[in-house]
């Protein structure tokens, strides 16, 4: 430790979600939606494709949710519900390292001049289809940020500082195009009710992150 990535390309959409919805997707944890203006939650769909790092290289879908303990205003972080990849070992250090969700599945990302797709299946069957618009460039030495990624697993609450330094990053408001399919995997995305268009989107061309140790909770 700490786990370093040394290059990836990532692709995000910010969804809304109602509060009750993702308070039930949380109710397990012990954590607490973070609410917006508006009061509604937030949730971030994002894939990733490593290309260099400890673990290796694979692709990744990420499901999360801005989360923080009751009470506590400063323990804003990233709950992670479901975070799929195409490679065993990555899966196996990510659940017994970090208690990451993560489980195998077919992954399927391209990176093209217009729009960047991911679609991800399992036992055949198509679990969804996220595409995402490019967007204008973010000026350079900004977006750079460190947040702490939640888990939850068997009955154990984790926190893992997470650390993130972006290049060659663009963002759009609005820009994805999510598509659900029949796959039982699917499911807790429907219960979300996820708003019919992304807040903003955004793509980061040169990705480099720093995992540290994770902290249980209580």
């Amino acid at each position: 430790m700490p786990v370093e990535v040394r290059s990836a390309s990532a692709c995000s959409a910010l969804f809304t979600s109602p509060v009750d919805a993702a308070r039930g997707l949380l109710s397990h944890t012990g954590l607490e939606p973070v609410r917006t203006v508006r009061g509604r939650a937030l949730c971030s769909l994002a894939f990733v494709r490593y290309t260099d790092g400890d673990l290796g290289p694979y692709h990744e879908f990420a499901l999360a949710l801005l989360a923080r303990l009751p009470g506590e205003r400063k323990s804003v972080g990233a709950y992670i519900h479901w975070l799929p990849v195409n490679q065993g070992f990555t899966l196996q250090a990510g659940r017994s390292i970090w208690g990451f969700p993560k489980e195998l599945a077919d992954i399927d990302i391209r990176f093209t001049g217009r729009a960047h797709v991911c679609v991800v299946r399992k036992d055949g069957q198509l679990v969804l289809a996220l595409r995402v618009r490019r967007g204008l460039p973010v000026p350079p030495g900004t977006g750079g940020t460190s947040v702490d990624a939640y888990t939850h697993q068997d009955g154990v609450l984790r926190r893992t500082p997470w650390r993130m330094r972006p290049a060659r990053v663009r963002a759009r408001p609005g820009g994805a195009r999510l598509l659900l399919g029949d796959h039982p995997a699917a499911d807790p995305l429907r219960a979300l009710r996820l708003s019919r268009s992304a807040l903003t989107t955004s793509e980061i061309g040169i990705l480099r992150m720093t995992f540290d140790d994770a902290r249980e909770i209580g």
